[in-house]
């Protein structure tokens, strides 16, 4: 489908862009997302029948734009939020020239890496919606609508919404970057694990990391979730009492629920930094987004993805 070419069309013709081929329909979520039903209980509704005035992006492009809905695409979400730190990289797969603004006719289109091609996936704006909730991701902001048509066009490429019910993150940073990939088991780690988390943040490769666990979403007392996937956001080695402090900065895609151990939002460590680094650092809200030690990293996580554009 030539994105230019069907919006033309349907401006011409002064019509809201339909896709027959991810049609607004049950075969669009897949037969085994939600039982019998609920499937037949979603309504489609575009942004403009939601909001007043819908915007594609509102104030720049942020991992704390995203919040997971009742889908378990956390891998993809993950693997978004990363995408979010690199601006160039992020231009690739969300493409400029489009929003509700300017030449808006119900029609948008997003880029991902498929077999050694970036592969251009053209949606309508129609989104899936149950009991007047977002059954997809949900924006932070209610008129900014950029992850939920951006996953939309993902969930197309794999079929159905329903195949983005459980993946993998490092197939998801390659789908989104055209990068290199690898993968570090935390229970045998690398000897030199600190100094590549620092370099790969210095060179700003996409990374992730997941925890194990048969049963998905279960949130430990701790507030690690097990069986869910998680974006790492920065790895810096700090100045701490009289020496130096390797940690690391992880988001939840859910939006909210963080590590309660140390190095915590709140936890006694930060007393011990310098006021300036501390402020720097530390972003004391429940936006899903901690810091925790090296140590606790490994004992918590069992996968870390690291993503570059070369090898």
């Amino acid at each position: 489908q030539d994105f230019n070419s069907l919006r033309a069309l349907c401006q011409r013709q002064r019509f809201l862009f339909e896709d027959a081929t991810f049609p607004a329909s049950v075969s669009s979520l897949g037969p085994n997302l939600l039982p019998e039903d609920k499937l037949y209980q979603i309504q489609w509704k575009r942004p403009t029948e939601i909001q007043r005035n819908p915007y594609l992006i509102t104030n720049g492009v942020s991992r704390f734009d995203i919040m997971q809905g009742e889908i378990g695409d956390c891998w993809m979400l993950a693997a978004l939020g990363s995408l979010t730190l690199q601006k160039e990289l992020l231009e690739n797969v969300l493409p400029k020239d489009q929003g509700f603004q300017d030449d808006y006719a119900g029609i948008f289109h997003f880029r991902f890496w498929q077999y050694g091609d970036w592969v251009d996936v053209v949606i309508d704006d129609r989104l899936p919606f149950l009991n007047g909730r977002y059954l997809s991701v949900h924006p932070r902001t209610s008129n900014e609508f950029w992850p939920s048509l951006l996953e939309k066009a993902y969930a197309k490429l794999q079929g159905s919404y329903q195949n983005l019910h459980g993946g993998y993150l490092s197939d998801a940073l390659v789908d989104l970057t055209g990068g290199v990939q690898v993968q570090f088991s935390l229970k045998e780690p690398p000897p030199h694990l600190q100094e590549i988390l620092r370099a790969a943040a210095k060179s700003q490769c996409l990374m992730g990391c997941s925890t194990s666990g048969q049963l998905r979403n279960i949130e430990l007392r701790n507030g690690i979730v097990q069986g869910h996937a998680y974006t790492v956001t920065g790895a810096v080695k700090i100045p701490y009492k009289n020496g130096w402090k390797h940690i690391i900065r992880i988001w939840n895609p859910w939006g909210h629920g963080e590590w309660k151990g140390p190095w915590s939002d709140g936890s006694p460590q930060w007393d011990h930094v310098d006021p300036k680094c501390r402020e720097d650092l530390l972003r004391n809200k429940d936006d899903g987004e901690f810091w925790m030690s090296c140590e606790n990293f490994q004992e918590q996580f069992s996968w870390l993805y690291i993503c570059n554009s070369t090898p």
